[in-house]
């Protein structure tokens, strides 16, 4: 890997759970931080130490302030955004408006400082995801919620602001991110997360049967499919796009779609079959029809993540799960203190 000294990013978000994680990973690295978050979904605790700046990132005078502060901001990892796709079913204008415009109003007040250097969270919900079969950067999108459009739009217009100059960026398609910071700095703000593995938590804590929502899709065992990506492989991932951004989005090549997962799918049963192996609880499960909006879901192709960022994912579904429950553990503890 490249290594270069002195580096410095902006990461909006970063009290977050990704963004949190993120910048553990950075300054592990040798790399300084600064942290703007609004706290509307982030923990304060996980910017302390972090030149943490609270506020909005379509905020002309404070990203002026970081930037007047911080002149020596080489990018800017762009974490910021509302993620819970029923809420954006409910509010698609408020999500539109928080993911999509308050981007676009951020890249001008970075344009305006001279920073050109953007990394952006995407997400690989733009992709069709309905085969369950392994899916490259050049997949069909079909975004199937304003969540996901949204990934979408701020993806092409940063795509039409590198053909213009106005910048050069780096899209992060994330698959699904499970666990915490091996050394518990950082995590899931909610103790009660709504994704798949902490539905599985929760029904474990609760005695009660988990429930496989579809169980005739096209995947090994009729089960939906993902591809679950340990949080700190993906933080180390945009490490190395940090360190690497100049060779990977060029003059020549100013934007570039990179998918980060393990490149291997996972199916529903199989997870819970990992938290059984993990707790050594069998979870009971029960089976119901499909949901309005599922899917069968998708793996990551991850071969061009390995050949621009020199990066692969290197820890397991188990040590995931086994992660995210000695979160939980340190969650439920910190509340009794």
């Amino acid at each position: 890997m490249t290594k270069l000294t002195a580096m410095k990013v902006l990461i909006t978000g970063g009290a977050g759970y990704i963004g949190s994680t993120v910048a553990t990973a950075c300054i592990d690295a040798g790399i300084d931080v600064v942290v703007l978050d609004d706290l509307s979904t982030g923990m304060r605790a996980f910017g302390e130490g972090r030149n943490l700046y609270v506020g909005d990132i379509a905020d002309a005078e404070l990203v002026r302030r970081i930037m007047t502060e911080h002149p020596d901001i080489d990018a800017v990892v762009h974490c910021a955004a509302r993620i819970v796709v029923p809420e954006s079913v409910a509010d698609p204008l408020g999500y539109y408006d928080a993911n999509v415009g308050k981007t676009i109003r951020l890249l001008q007040h970075l344009r305006a400082a001279g920073v050109t250097r953007v990394v952006f969270s995407s997400s690989a919900s733009v992709y069709a995801g309905d085969s369950g079969a392994g899916v490259d950067e050049d997949g069909a999108l079909a975004p199937a919620s304003p969540y996901a459009t949204s990934k979408a739009m701020v993806e092409q217009i940063l795509a039409d602001a590198a053909s213009s100059g106005d910048l050069r960026a780096v899209a992060l398609r994330y698959f699904n991110p499970v666990g915490a910071d091996p050394r518990l700095r950082t995590g899931l703000q909610n103790p009660t997360p709504s994704h798949v593995l902490g539905k599985i938590m929760q029904a474990h804590a609760e005695r009660a049967a988990f429930a496989i929502t579809g169980t005739d899709w096209p995947t090994r065992d009729g089960s939906g499919l993902r591809d679950y990506i340990h949080v700190w492989d993906l933080a180390l991932a945009h490490v190395a796009a940090v360190r690497r951004f100049d060779h990977v989005a060029t003059a020549q090549n100013p934007y570039r779609v990179i998918n980060l997962g393990t490149g291997d799918g996972v199916t529903v049963r199989e997870l819970v079959d990992a938290y059984t192996r993990v707790t050594g609880v069998a979870v009971p499960v029960v089976e119901q029809p499909r949901r309005p909006g599922d899917q069968a879901g998708a793996f990551a192709i991850v071969d061009r993540a390995a050949a621009l960022l020199e990066w692969r994912s290197e820890r397991s579904l188990d040590e995931g799960v086994r992660d995210a429950l000695r979160w939980a553990a340190k969650l439920r503890e910190d509340a009794l203190d």
